[in-house]
């Protein structure tokens, strides 16, 4: 085709057509996945949305095509046949449009290269980094709203109309004037390829298979990144490809993988193009790939045919263990090793699929295994991994989860009374049977089912024990009752084909109660009591400690004070009856046990015996006294009286000083005192000195 000003016209014609079909695409796309939620839907209309940048430069360089052409007209007709005309030393100044043209070629094109491919690529890394949390959720959870018909008539619309419009400009751009479309016409079908995918997953969804919608956002995503990483590999062959005089320069977004789509009826033509293109040679002239070409079709069926007898091997490792189907249905079970079974998709093996979740519920780790310990959470949240030491006045975990339980034990307790508990119950449990367990339900609700059901026992069984009880040392029997209540109701799970519980597939291991505690508001209550019960204790111990001591002190010990008041018991019982004999027996009885005791009252008896000996002995001895006096006195009044007189005066007399003088000279008695003291030291045997 000539490459005249009107082809041109068309072509940007046809280009601001496909910028508005690409501009209503992405805003469907864009519009539906907002208010449906749907990740996938919302990174296709971006894809779409970097499409119409494209459209759109198409729009302005041919365009400046046409212009172009126009001022070649214009510039020959001036011309004309006359030689040496004015015009025709000035025809280079005069061409604006195709300076202008060649500087879209060399700067415009290749600067929207760029920006298509850093586009591709940040919205595809941005994409990716929040399309984790949809891969790892149901459908259900992560897109509320969603209808599986709407997605599947909006994403055949989409498909079928972004496809047929890119076959429509891939056949225009078989002509060398409106090769540039092509880049156009793979934006296009980027676009009908998502709506189909999205076409697909919602068929899968009707199915009862979320897989395909739960990977589309990923899809998309990675697949944004190799589109613009191809963009920038295509702008650096650019700048060393070599160029035939007169060809125009093919721009950097106009992807060879896309083109394949677009065109998938001369794909061995684009390859051979592309080669071409980039090595500046006939390529496909050569013998070597002649002889490819040749066989290229028995090589990839071929391929192919190896590839599918490949999937008649499984091999399943040490920790696995699968359940074959054969269409759909058991054909047995596989441990770990090699096997050889019918090719896909007449045999397949599944293996459970393990999911462990962090606190916050997203998949932090997914594998396929059977065996190995599960556990779960049947009550509250496990505390934090850290060194901060487990107090009831310390945050435990996040979004701790409390249960209901009665406040206290007894029928004393007011049954209206209730009181909060957070219980940890972990839950360890084994696959037991790979059929059960997948009947079960899918990966995902699987341990959520699980955990559901023993949540639920967990709360039955707490909510029918008093809070004493639960935060005593009854946690064992606490232990064993769980576990068998939970047994019991993964026993009635998983009904088969009679109605009857065919059991969930699985073995509990270990049931426990690791920690309870009390709502962190009221631990300094908790405190309170038992502040108040070890006082209470301390006191107790302090009177037991006293009344031993009085006991011991009173009666020598504590055994013999209890034989004692049993004792006094028994007179008391004595005295009732009247029996006076008995009375005097349990009293005799009862002094011979204090003589016995050895404490205060022992001794003071002992000391009362001594002191009256003492003083009966002392009054005989006067008397005794007495009586040889008074015998004496009889025998010779007047020498007992003498005697007597002198041993009063010698008594008197004992400690004065007696002066002997003559009675005749006292007269003329001179007296000289010496006033001293008579004891000049302190007499240690008296304790006193005298003066």
């Amino acid at each position: 085709m000539k490459p005249d000003y009107l082809s041109y016209r068309r072509a940007a014609s046809v280009s601001l057509v496909g910028l508005v079909l690409q501009l209503v695409m992405a805003s469907v796309l864009l519009i539906y996945g907002y208010q449906v939620k749907d990740h996938a839907a919302v990174t296709a209309s971006g894809l779409a949305g970097i499409g119409i940048i494209v459209w759109l430069s198409l729009a302005i360089v041919f365009d400046q095509h046409r212009r172009e052409r126009i001022e070649a007209l214009e510039a020959e007709a001036i011309a004309g046949d006359q030689p040496g005309s004015v015009f025709e030393t000035a025809q280079d100044e005069m061409r604006v449009a195709a300076k202008r043209l060649a500087g879209m070629h060399r700067f415009f094109l290749p600067v929207v290269s760029l920006l298509v491919g850093g586009a591709l690529v940040g919205l595809g890394v941005w994409r990716q980094s929040t399309a984790g949390a949809f891969a790892s959720q149901p459908v259900a959870d992560s897109m509320p709203h969603y209808t599986a018909p709407l997605a599947l008539a909006l994403g055949l619309s989409v498909g079928f109309v972004g496809f047929v419009f890119a076959r429509y400009v891939s056949g225009m751009a078989k002509e060398a004037v409106w090769s540039n479309l092509r880049g156009g016409a793979a934006y296009a079908v980027a676009g009908s390829l998502t709506g189909l995918a999205m076409a697909v997953g919602a068929v899968a969804e009707i199915a009862g298979q979320d897989a395909v919608l739960r990977a589309l956002p990923s899809i998309f995503a990675i697949a944004q990144i190799v589109l613009g990483a191809e963009v920038f590999i295509n702008f650096l062959l650019n700048l060393y490809r070599p160029r035939r005089a007169g060809e125009l320069p093919r721009p950097a977004f106009d992807s060879g993988i896309l083109a394949f789509v677009a065109a998938p009826d001369r794909i061995a033509e684009s390859v051979g193009e592309a080669i071409n293109y980039q090595f500046g040679f006939d390529v496909t002239g050569t013998w070597f790939y002649k002889l490819f070409s040749r066989w290229v079709a028995a090589l990839v069926v071929f391929g192919v045919v190896v590839v599918w007898l490949l999937s008649s091997l499984t091999v399943l490792q040490p920790h696995q263990r699968g359940l074959r189907l054969r269409f759909g249905a058991e054909a047995g079970e596989v441990g770990p090793g090699l096997h050889l079974k019918a090719p896909w998709p007449i045999d397949t093996v599944r293996v459970p699929v393990y999911v462990e979740r962090d606190a916050k519920d997203q998949v932090v780790r997914r594998e396929y295994t059977a065996d190995g310990v599960r556990v779960l959470d049947a009550g509250t949240t496990r505390p934090r991994e850290g060194t901060e030491p487990i107090l009831w006045t310390t945050e435990h975990a996040d979004n701790e989860t409390f249960l209901v339980c009665q406040s206290v034990s007894g029928s004393s307790g007011s049954r209206g009374d209730l009181a909060l508990a957070a219980v940890e119950v972990p839950v360890y449990y084994a696959v037991g049977d790979v059929l059960l367990y997948e009947e079960l339900g899918p990966p995902e609700i699987r341990d959520k089912l699980l955990e559901a059901v023993a949540r639920r026992e967990v709360m039955l069984y707490i909510g029918s024990k008093p809070l004493d009880e639960i935060l005593g040392a009854e946690r064992t029997e606490l232990s064993a009752e769980l576990a068998s209540r939970i047994e019991k109701a993964y026993a009635g799970l998983n009904p088969g084909p009679d109605g009857k519980p065919q059991g969930a597939g699985v073995t509990l291991l270990f049931v426990g109660v690791e920690g309870v505690h009390p709502p962190k508001e009221t631990a300094p209550s908790f405190e309170g009591v038992v502040s108040a019960e070890q006082k209470r204790r301390a006191n107790v111990e302090h009177a037991q400690g006293l009344a031993v001591e009085s006991l011991t002190k009173a009666a020598g010990g504590v055994e013999q004070a209890d034989e004692l008041v049993a004792a006094i018991r028994e007179l008391d019982a004595k005295r009732a009856d009247g029996d006076d004999g008995a009375v005097r027996g349990q009293e005799r009885r009862i002094e011979e046990l204090l003589m016995g005791a050895g404490g205060e009252a022992s001794a003071t008896i002992h000391t009362a015996m001594a002191e009256r000996w003492k003083t009966h002995m002392g009054r005989k001895r006067e008397a005794t006294l007495h009586a040889a006096q008074l015998a004496a006195y009889r025998a010779a009044p007047s020498l007992f009286m003498a005697d007597a007189y002198f041993n009063a005066m010698m008594d008197v007399m004992k400690d004065a000083r007696v002066y002997i003088t003559d009675a005749d000279e006292t007269g003329g008695l001179r007296m000289r005192y010496e006033l001293q003291t008579i004891d000049t030291s302190t007499d240690v045997f008296n304790g006193a000195g005298q003066d």
